[in-house]
């Protein structure tokens, strides 16, 4: 399997996304002022469509790879790392400075959507290139 990392990172980011859903339903209700809780399910959230997405463009690459599929993944993967971790991070220590990394990281993760115009863009014109439509 040519990107296994990849696929194994989306998958342990799946994981990971279950977990911490789980634990804000379960242990953290109560135990958070509300506003942290909230952020902490944002983060959780976040995770969880970009984890997805990342799945769709995996599946995407097995059929028609493209070299900026790559990126759209590492952008992604670093939006998730800095959005949704500062979110965690902030929830747990209430250190309300680790919020000032989120908005870096949802940039990141923007950028990795419209890395993805751009890689479909691209598709689309090399096909119709190569008369394919």
């Amino acid at each position: 399997m040519h990107d296994r990392g990849w696929w194994c990172l989306a998958a342990l980011s799946g994981a990971v996304t279950v977990m911490a859903g789980a634990f804000a339903a379960h242990a953290l209700q109560g135990a958070l002022p509300e506003r942290l809780l909230g952020a902490f399910e944002t983060g959780v959230r976040y995770q969880a469509w970009h984890t997805l997405a990342m799945l769709g463009v995996l599946a995407w690459r097995a059929s028609r790879p493209m070299h900026g599929q790559y990126l759209v993944l590492g952008l992604w993967t670093t939006g998730m790392l800095l959005f949704s971790g500062s979110l965690y991070a902030m929830a747990f220590s209430g250190l309300g400075g680790l919020g000032m990394l989120t908005p870096f990281g949802g940039v990141l993760m923007i950028a990795g959507w419209l890395a993805l115009a751009l890689c479909a863009l691209r598709a689309r014109s090399d096909q119709s290139e190569s008369g394919m439509t």
